[in-house]
């Protein structure tokens, strides 16, 4: 079987990890080297980009971009992992909050803020990931990371003594939602947590465009999985990029740098047919690969 080296932008759905759904994309692709971009928890569900084939190497570039979810949130209910899927440990009556005073502690948290990583996390402490000690029941201190809430906007609010909340959020990458509805609600003196939690953009990739899970099974059931992949090119059109020569084209494929590009940060380099042949960087009065995708 043809090597595909690309990218799909799967629409994950609930109930699955991420490695779930690279397995699937594996058998269906009938190729091993698959790897996704931007971890989305089991529960959660929507824009997922699965990197295939020499593609793999382009997961930090695909990973850096900012993110857009949909959370829906409920107020007065604290869980051990701050969603759904927690026990409970503590209770409050929410009645008492209503949408402005909300509004105003939602919209608090915008900007550059600090967050605790949530104990059943991938962060590694100690060489041991954070979700690995929760399932033993241990929870250890963690340092504080500064996130980027570019946007919130709240959707629906519904008072009561079930208060619920639903709000869209655009963040830079490793921003934990789960940690920011249960810090809102702390905020509010009710204490909260994360409902439910749908990714509509990672980067240039949008839910409009992403494909069911089981849509790829069946395209590779008849061996047409290519027909659903993105080219490496697309996958990285909002870099900044440049087209080069055959001769700087063969330069690059052996991983010589080229004239500074003058960018600040990655830019992709592509042949004269439009192919990505690198991501490189300036560095020292040249412009460095970093990936090499040419050969």
């Amino acid at each position: 079987m043809t090597r595909i080296d690309g990218v799909l932008v799967i629409d994950k759905p609930a109930g699955l990890t991420s490695h779930d759904v690279v397995a699937r994309v594996r058998k269906a692709a009938g190729q091993k080297k698959v790897g996704h971009a931007g971890t989305l928890d089991p529960q959660a569900t929507g824009v997922l980009v699965v990197a295939l084939g020499r593609a793999t190497r382009l997961v930090p570039y695909l990973q850096a971009s900012r993110k857009t979810y949909e959370a829906h949130m409920r107020l007065g209910v604290s869980t051990t992992t701050l969603d759904a899927e927690g026990e409970v440990v503590a209770t409050a009556d929410p009645s008492g909050v209503t949408e402005e005073a909300f509004c105003e502690v939602l919209h608090g948290f915008t900007g550059r803020i600090e967050q605790v990583p949530p104990m059943v996390s991938a962060v590694k402490v100690g060489g041991e990931r954070l979700h690995e000690k929760a399932r033993r029941g241990e929870t250890v201190a963690r340092e504080a990371r500064e996130v980027d809430i570019h946007e919130l906007v709240l959707s629906e609010f519904v008072p009561g003594a079930e208060a619920q909340a639903w709000f869209l959020v655009t963040c830079s990458p490793g921003t934990y939602i789960r940690s920011l509805a249960a810090d809102v609600g702390e905020a509010l003196g009710v204490g909260a947590h994360l409902a439910a939690l749908r990714r509509l953009g990672s980067g240039r990739f949008d839910v409009a465009d992403a494909r069911p899970l089981e849509e790829i099974e069946e395209l590779g059931q008849q061996g047409r999985v290519a027909e659903a992949v993105l080219s490496m090119a697309s996958a990285v059109a909002d870099y900044p990029a440049i087209t080069v020569d055959a001769g700087d084209a063969q330069a690059i494929g052996h991983g010589r740098p080229l004239s500074a590009t003058a960018q600040d940060g990655p830019v992709a380099v592509l042949d004269e047919d439009g192919r990505l042949l690198a991501m490189v960087e300036d560095e020292r009065g040249a412009a460095r690969p970093r990936a090499v995708f040419a050969g």
